[in-house]
Order: structure tokens, then sequence, then C-alpha cells
């Protein structure tokens, strides 16, 4: 039983060390909404959204005044739109119209972000599917609280080789369209290999067609809480220096815990699950690679880097899944260059690379996060750097994912601010050796053989 006393033990964390709730997510099911005329199905989807959610943003505030607990963010996700909009959508202009008919009920109810403008082709594509896809960059550029996400692989289906091309070029079209936006589209843009269906985080949330008509999701975050813990262990061997790690993440999936649970039964909405993702900000001590450098790597991306993050990847897990039953979504660790002040000045310092961060990501959760590059990086660099990060989804059977960044006249060694939660970021060197004859073959590359399950 949860108790206003466990609470009470974490007063430090939250008040010294950066420890939040990131985000109270309700997932909304739009199947019900589905109609063949495109202007009943927005107001379908208007009413529902706002039926369900309008009293999440005032819970939220005021279960965090009520618990001194900080929730940042209070967010929506709804079944994939390429689903939803694939009877009344004839044109990716259709597509956009829903787009911005999300984004309208999202501010109405004041939420931070809506997900699940997606689409989910691992195996390949719909006609609706493609249409959303080629909608992106005029759907993000035309609203502001919309995020977008398209799943292209699994480890059972395979990597839609179509698609991680198509996206090559939407990735590209999305930086110039919003090149002089207040936010690069490319911020709310991820490409996923086996996207998990109750993500609470943004950009790549939505609601799986298996949830429940509602559900709230709930994603809390304690870097600054993990790197204090550690300091007081300074110099202990690994097994000391694990514990510690699983203790801190037991406690804070607690307070993430007491948080659902509130929010759910004040909400009416079932509670879904508990991602505990140490996931970082732009503020000074909430920085996974400072966990990294207090467990001994002087920068991240030193040689021990991926050893280190593996270790605590495993560890944050390990606590998490002891505090609650229902430990889900991606619940891991994060490494979005621009969100972690320690992984800017690791690659200011040279000690970080995209290629290192590649290997980083076979041992944490997403993947090649919040990296800007080069504004004039090609359409088919940017595939090939998708296909290698899906490859290492499906063949290790884990959650990767692609957010990167084209920044339109920013060369390396430049810097590009995109403020607030996104931070900064300095222009990382792209590798310019050419794969344009590997995206280009087109097709699927099959599932491993590992896959084979049944």
């Amino acid at each position: 039983m949860i108790n206003i006393s466990e609470v009470s033990e974490t007063n430090d964390m939250i008040e010294k060390e950066n420890l939040d709730v990131r985000t109270i997510t309700m997932g909304i099911s739009l199947l019900d909404c589905i109609d063949n005329d495109l202007d009943v199905l927005c107001d379908n989807i208007y009413n529902k959204i706002y039926d369900s959610a309008k009293d999440l943003v005032a819970t939220g505030e005021q279960i965090s005044k009520e618990y001194g607990i900080p929730i940042v963010n209070k967010r929506i996700s709804v079944t994939p739109i390429a689903i939803v909009g694939g009877s009344a959508c004839k044109s990716p202009d259709d597509f956009v119209k829903i787009a911005i008919t999300l984004d309208k009920v999202a501010k109405k109810i004041g939420v931070n972000f809506i997900g699940g403008y997606s689409a989910l082709v691992s195996k390949g594509m719909t006609k609706a599917d493609e249409m959303l896809i080629r909608s992106i960059p005029k759907a993000l550029a035309s609203t502001s609280l919309i995020c977008s996400s398209v799943n292209v692989g699994s480890t059972k289906t395979g990597i839609n080789m179509d698609a991680v091309r198509l996206l090559g070029d939407i990735i590209v079209e999305s930086a110039v369209e919003s090149e002089h936006a207040e936010i690069n589209s490319c911020a709310k843009l991820v490409v996923f290999c086996n996207a998990p269906d109750d993500n609470p985080f943004m950009a790549g949330a939505f609601h799986g067609v298996t949830e429940a008509d509602r559900i709230i999701n709930v994603g809390v975050s304690g870097p600054g809480v993990v790197k204090t813990a550690l300091e007081k262990v300074r110099g202990e061997n690994f097994e000391v220096l694990c514990e510690t790690i699983k203790k801190t993440a037991f406690k804070v999936t607690r307070v993430g815990q007491l948080v659902a649970k509130e929010a759910s039964k004040r909400l009416g909405v079932p509670f879904g699950i508990i991602d505990l993702s140490l996931a970082p900000t732009p503020a000074i001590g909430d920085s996974v690679a400072d966990i990294l450098h207090e467990i001994g790597v002087e920068y991240a991306g030193a040689p021990g880097t991926t050893a280190a993050l593996a270790l605590l990847n495993d560890q944050v897990k390990k606590g998490g899944v002891m505090a609650s039953s229902y430990v889900g979504g991606l619940s891991g660790a994060f490494i979005p260059v621009s969100e972690d002040q320690g992984m800017i000045n690791a690659v200011e310092q040279g000690a970080l690379t995209i290629e290192k961060l590649e290997a980083m990501t076979c041992v944490c959760s997403v993947g090649l996060d919040m990296i800007a590059i080069p504004g004039d990086t090609k359409a088919t660099t940017i595939a090939g750097m998708i296909a290698d990060e899906m490859a290492i989804g499906m063949i290790n059977q884990k959650t990767t994912a692609v957010r990167i960044i084209p920044c339109i006249g920013k060369k390396v060694g430049d810097s590009v601010e995109f403020g607030g939660l996104l931070g900064r970021a300095p222009i990382m060197a792209v590798n310019p050796f050419d794969c344009s004859n590997f995206v280009n073959r087109g097709g699927r590359i099959p599932a491993p053989v590992h896959s084979f399950k049944n």
C-alpha cells in the first residue's frame, strides 16, 4: 500500500535532485470515431478527446499541489491516425485536416503535446499509411502540439526499407518546411523499430489498438536522484553500485505509482503502466551523462561508456519492476543529446560521436535521439542511419528509434537552440560516405531467424 510517508522520504529528491513525474499521458482510442466523411470524422475526434481529457490538466495540477510532486507535462496519445483516417482521407491534405483538429483540441484542453499522428508500417504500407507519412511535413508545420511517429520495423516482421527510404525524404522536407519556425518539426518526429503500444513519452507516444478505450500511463524520471545516490558510494565495487541504483529506482517508481493511481481514480480512467525512464533535461544535475561520469568514465563516449550504460539501464529496470506490477513503455535510460548538458559537453569535447551513440543504443532505451546534423545531409544518408538503428532493434528484440534533426544552414561546429525541455545541440558530424545504392534497393529486410518463436 502506497502512503504519504513514502513520498515524504523523497522530499530531498524533489527539492534538490530534480525528481519529477515527467508526464501523465492519457491514451484515448479513436476507433469508434471512424467515419467515411472527413468532416464527421474530425468532429468525432474532437468530441471524443475533449470529453475524455477535459479534466486531465486540472487533475494533474491538483495532485502535484497536494503531494508536492512536480508533474512537468500532461499529454494525450491517440490511436495511430493512419488507421483512424483510412476510410475518410483521400489525400495527404485530408490527413493534415485531422492534424489541425488534434492540435485544436489539445490547445483547448491545455496539454503540452498530443501524440499518435502515426503509422505502423513494419511489413508494408497501405495507401492511407503512405498518405499520412507524406503529410507529415505539412502537418507538423501547420500545428504546434502534434507529435508524429512511424514504426518501420520489428523483430517479428523485419524492416520495411521502402518506408525507411521515404522517411529520409520526409525528414529533410520537414526540416525545410520548418526552417523559420519556432521548433524544427524533426524534433517532433520519431522513427521506431518495435514501438511499444503504451509509451507515455513524446514524440513517440501513440495509443495501441490492443489498449483499453482510455488509459492513464505515467512517465517518471530522476537522473539527478541516481547521480546523487552514486556520489555517496564513490569508489565502491560493482555490487554496491548496482544495489544503489536498484534501490533508488525503486523509490522513484513508487512516486510514479502513487501519481498514476491518484490520477486514475480521480479521472475515472484505468491505470495502465509506469514508465521509469531516466529522461534528462537541460537543467544542471539532471543528466544521464553525469551518471556515467559518476560511474567512472571521464566523458560519455569514453571507453567503458557502453558497459556503464548497460549496467545503469539494467539496474533501473530491476529496481522499477519491484516497485510496480505494471512497468511498461520504454523504462530505461534515454540519451537525447540536446536534452542532456553532459552529452552536449561530451560532443563539444570530441568524446562522443554518432557512431558511439549508435553503439550505446544497443544497451539502453530508445536510440539516436535529438541529434542535430548538418542541414545539407542527404536524404539517403538519413535513411541509412535509420536502417542501421532499426537493425539494432530488430536483431536485439528491443525498441530502438531515430529522432535526428537536419538544421538548414548549419554545419559541424555550429549549435542550435530548440528551447524548453528540447534544449540545445551542437551540430554533429555525419559519415560522408554514400549508401544510396543500399537504401534505394526497395523491399523489406527479412525478420531474423530467432524471431520464429511458435
